[in-house]
């Protein structure tokens, strides 16, 4: 750049809007991945929490024997 160049207000209102695009698209790329990620993981969340559960449960659970 030379040094009696200005920065015109057009000049930064382009540059924002190229740095906007260039933000936009790539979180439009990623949000598919994004959702992807998010629901396995959810899925493994509560597959997890069900085993523990289940597992404590038969940790707690009393064996009842009947005698006649």
């Amino acid at each position: 750049m030379q040094e009696n160049q200005r920065v015109t207000r057009s000049d930064l209102e382009n540059k924002f809007k190229q740095l906007q695009d260039e933000v936009q698209g790539s979180a439009d790329r990623n949000k598919t991945s994004l959702a992807t990620i998010a629901t396995v993981g959810g899925a493994v969340v509560v597959i997890l929490a069900f085993a523990l559960g289940r597992r404590s449960g038969r940790k707690r659970r009393s064996v009842l024997e009947i005698r006649r």
